[in-house]
Parts: structure tokens; sequence; C-alpha cells
């Protein structure tokens, strides 16, 4: 499970322009958020306020990409929908969700099952996590992941 001061998995994403990995955010820090499902509500609130503060976030050097197991083409009807202004990351094969520690178990009704744990984690201009959110409560928390990327200069 990545921690804090850990240096960050590598990835390869698909989004909608074109394959990204960790390398390509040398030098600048990044911000990747797990999420469960496009166009669900939480999710959806969660990429809205991401989105409405990406002019602070790219002011304070920081790319915000947001990861679910999601197809490349559902990213792209959810950001159509939803006028997003983050970059979306498709992770079917779940490798990089997994790499994070993001796929957890959980629980609703009585029933166990496997999903993506709502986090995020912030990854220093040096390629090492920075700060870890797990369990994120969507209210406040894109605000909050602003203040410690500008803080971390």
């Amino acid at each position: 499970m990545a921690d804090i001061g850990d240096a960050a998995p590598d990835f390869t994403l698909e989004t909608a322009e074109g394959p990204i990995r960790l390398s390509d955010f040398a030098g600048r820090k990044l911000v990747l958020y797990f999420y469960p499902k496009d166009d669900t509500p939480g999710c959806t609130t969660e990429a809205i306020d991401f989105s409405a503060l990406a002019d602070r976030f790219a002011a304070a050097d920081t790319t915000v990409v947001g990861v679910s197991k999601d197809s490349l083409k559902s990213h792209e009807r959810f950001a159509a929908k939803h006028g997003l202004a983050v970059r979306l990351g498709s992770d079917p094969d779940g490798a990089t969700v997994e790499a994070y520690g993001a796929w957890v178990e959980k629980s609703m009704y009585g029933k166990t099952y496997m999903g993506i744990d709502r986090s995020t984690f912030l990854i220093g201009r040096d390629g090492r996590i920075a700060a870890v959110w797990r369990k994120v409560k969507v209210k406040g928390h894109a605000q909050e992941v602003l203040a410690r990327a500008e803080a971390l200069g």
C-alpha cells in the first residue's frame, strides 16, 4: 500500500489526451484521485469540485488526474456531460488502483465485495508521495487537497 514518503508507484493510464505515465510529471506535482464509478453522485461531485479548482491547481504547478476502472469511452462521456476540466485515467485491469492500495474489500447491505476506495494521493516534485487521503468524504476534499498542493511549494 502506497504511503507518505514512498516513491510513487509507476503507472500508465489511458486518457482522452493519450497515455500518461508517472514520468510525464517529473518535476511537477501530481494529484491522483481514485473514485469508484463515472457519473455516480459522489464521483460526479468530486470531479466537478476538482474541475472548479483547475486554474488554482495549475497555478500551483499541480496536475489532477481522476482514476477509475471505467473505460476511456465512459470517461469521455462523463467529462463531456459535466464539462470536467480534470484528466480522467482509465485503469481497466486495475493495476494502478492496486499499486496505490485503493482496491479494497467493501461491504454494503451485509454483502462484501471488492471495489475502489475513494482515495487521493499528492505526489511531490521528487516523485514521492507527500500526502494521502483514504476513505475520502467528498465535501470540501478538493479544497483540502489544493491547500496541501499549494503548501508543498
